[in-house]
């Protein structure tokens, strides 16, 4: 698995944004799904990809609010989609397949970061439930599509603070021992291992997998799972790591990760349709190329501002990938 993950040179930066990397790609006639696709890294998602001609469906839990933050880009339609609510994951999935249309694109990039503890009604931790569980049934309930696609590619958007921690397998949901920031990296952890075992598993029907940092994105709104919960990092910290300005502005500074939204968006867009990633799946991107493979050492994800953000071993195992998926089907039929 690892001999992949090594950059290829794409001549992309990350600097580089979402509309750079699909300069001179047509995707008239292709569709695509983004969840979280109205609101930051999501919303500039949705643009880039209807600019290149792309159908795009946006799957959110409110679309009164996803309508006004779409008005006025083409090709675009919304869906309800609640990923801590099996029934409402089912019955997107349900609508897509009745549209008989093929899904070349699917992009799992809504999640939540962080917060108190909060559990879905199955009692799942709600980061792993959201950013993890809901994406793999999702994704599962549109194979028929992608496989009509005769060519599709799954995007999964994590972080490098998959660093944070491994699959808890003795306890994925704390039961004990919560911490926001080790469930937020225990489920990025899911993100890449779920592309790897789905690309080991569907390559074969010309469905490939992909795993995503997009960088840091001040303004992108990733956040806890319920607003009353209040944000999971506050102004005052974002300064302290060199964030955001005395105003409370993001400072972008890409070569530091730090990107604006159009420029975090390059990777999901670039792993999503470049003809430079033909032939290759299972890796984890950064910057608009295969990240390099690091070794783990011990960061403070709350304080530090530069915070390492390449592919650790853990989250490419072949083993636990496996593991994953089974765990994840035994969690979905629980």
């Amino acid at each position: 698995m690892t001999d992949k993950q090594q950059p290829i040179g794409t001549g992309f930066t990350a600097a580089s944004t979402a509309d750079d990397v699909l300069r001179g790609i047509d995707l008239a006639g292709r569709n695509a799904i983004v969840t979280g696709g109205h609101a930051g890294l999501g919303l500039e998602t949705t643009r880039a990809l209807s600019r290149a001609g792309a159908s795009v469906t946006v799957g959110v839990r409110n679309p009164d609010r996803a309508a006004a933050a779409l008005a006025g880009i083409e090709r675009v339609e919304i869906g309800h989609l609640d990923l801590l609510d099996p029934t409402s994951i089912d019955a997107f999935a349900a609508r897509y397949l009745g549209s008989n249309r093929p899904l070349h694109i699917l992009i799992n990039n809504a999640g939540i970061m962080s917060g108190p503890l909060f559990r879905d009604a199955r009692g799942y931790e709600s980061q792993f439930a959201t950013n993890h569980l809901g994406h793999f049934q999702l994704t599962l309930g549109l194979l028929p599509a992608l496989r009509a696609a005769h060519g599709a590619r799954v995007v999964n958007v994590t972080s490098g603070g998959h660093r944070l921690s491994d699959i808890r397998w003795d306890d994925p949901h704390f039961a004990t021992g919560y911490d926001g920031m080790l469930a937020y990296g225990q489920s990025k952890t899911a993100n890449v291992l779920f592309a790897v075992e789905l690309d080991r598993r569907w390559a074969d029907d010309g469905i490939r997998g992909y795993a995503v940092h997009p960088g840091i994105v001040v303004s992108t709104g990733l956040g806890p799972s319920r607003a009353e919960d209040g944000p999971s990092v506050t102004e005052d910290q974002l300064r302290a790591m060199g964030l955001v300005d005395e105003s409370g502005l993001p400072i972008i500074d890409p070569d530091r990760g730090q990107k604006t939204p159009q420029q975090g968006a390059s990777t999901s867009v670039f792993a999503a349709t470049s003809p430079l990633l033909a032939g290759i799946g299972g890796v984890y991107l950064k910057d608009n190329d295969i990240s390099p493979l690091d070794t783990p050492r011990p960061i403070d994800f709350g304080t530090e501002p530069d915070v390492p953000s390449d592919v650790v071993p853990h989250a490419l195992d072949p083993k636990s990938a496996q593991r994953l998926w089974e765990l994840s089907e035994q969690l979905l039929k629980a």
